[in-house]
């Protein structure tokens, strides 16, 4: 392994850790009723966000949709102000007016993260377009789940990005199996006539890779293959990332079941007991996954995984006594910022 290869994935596994010490800032805080409302968590799939985000380009847009923290942190977004959205501060990253479904950052490409199932593959079809039109080499990436596959705007989107060619990454994030549905893991076979979910975009001429979704490196791949793709205007590509649902996904509202992640149990010094997330820490948490890879690359690391472990810790703790103790926004602005500001 050469040491590109070697920083960069000690860069991933920094980013992985925040995001997911944050998620679980964020469990903690939902759990206090410190912010009202419904809200989705990354844990689990961080590999596919961090991968996916150091494979594009400072111009790249992005579309992603109500399970968008990862996404905004892998693109570089300050987590307190992230937090503070969360949380309905005045000095959150949308001013505390978008909330955790809308949390968003234009300056980093962000075209908008939607809660509407589906939308963020039409405005990244849109984006593509923009893309085409300037014809500087910028493509547009779309985060979705496998639920978004269900509504007809993304069938009309791929048949359109192959039609006019467009420079769009679609990215489906696919955490069905152990899911809450109608079927447990039942999805997609219950609900989509397609098994396979590559065959949708496949049936249009579009390239469609299935890649495990928890390994950070094969993301990075895929993800960066499929932009030189787009970057040669070979039109649009779709890439399918599996997970499996992290646990405390399976409830109504978001809960820690597997509890604050103990990194101990990649590096050794915690024992993984046979309880009922045994296997999740062996197989399917990626931070745990990762953190093992640099490991049994160099046996010397254990001390350097545990502090970057508590430095993210410390940060976190730091920037939640600051979220809590920030000011919402006053009454008098409840109508500010409605409209674009200088819009005619």
């Amino acid at each position: 392994m050469n040491d590109e290869i070697r920083q960069r994935r000690w860069t991933f596994l920094k980013q992985m850790m925040l995001i997911r010490r944050f998620e679980e800032a964020v469990a903690t805080a939902g759990a206090e009723k410190a912010f009202p409302g419904h809200y989705h968590l990354y844990i689990g799939q961080e590999a596919t966000g961090v991968g996916a985000m150091a494979a594009l380009g400072p111009s790249d847009k992005i579309a992603t949709t109500h399970r968008n923290h990862g996404h905004v942190l892998a693109r570089g977004a300050d987590p307190e102000a992230c937090l503070a959205e969360i949380m309905g501060r005045a000095n959150g990253i949308n001013r505390g007016r978008g909330g955790t479904i809308h949390l968003c950052d234009p300056e980093l490409g962000f075209l908008q993260t939607s809660g509407v199932v589906g939308s963020v593959v039409g405005l990244a079809a849109g984006g593509g377009y923009a893309c085409k039109l300037k014809g500087d080499g910028s493509l547009t990436a779309a985060f979705f789940g496998d639920g978004a596959l269900e509504e007809g705007i993304a069938f009309e989107c791929l048949n359109i990005a192959a039609l006019w060619g467009l420079p769009v990454i679609f990215i489906c994030e696919n955490n069905s199996a152990d899911a809450l549905g109608m079927a447990k893991g039942g999805y997609p076979t219950l609900v989509h006539a397609a098994n396979d979910l590559r065959s949708i975009p496949g049936s249009l001429g579009i390239e469609a890779i299935r890649v495990d979704g928890t390994e950070v490196e094969e993301v990075h791949r895929v993800v960066a293959h499929a932009a030189a793709h787009c970057r040669a205007g070979k039109g649009p590509l779709f890439i399918e990332t599996v997970t499996r649902r992290w646990a405390g996904s399976a409830p109504l509202w978001p809960e820690l079941a597997t509890g604050i992640t103990d990194i101990g149990m990649a590096t050794g010094r915690t024992k993984i007991d046979d309880g009922p997330h045994s296997y999740w820490y062996r197989h399917n948490d990626p931070v745990l996954k990762l953190a093992r890879q640099i490991l049994q690359d160099d046996h010397s690391a254990r001390m350097q995984i545990e502090l970057l472990d508590e430095q993210t810790q410390a940060h976190m703790r730091a920037v939640v006594e600051r979220v809590h103790q920030s000011p919402y926004p006053e009454l008098a602005t409840a109508t500010d910022f409605v409209f674009a500001q200088g819009a005619a």
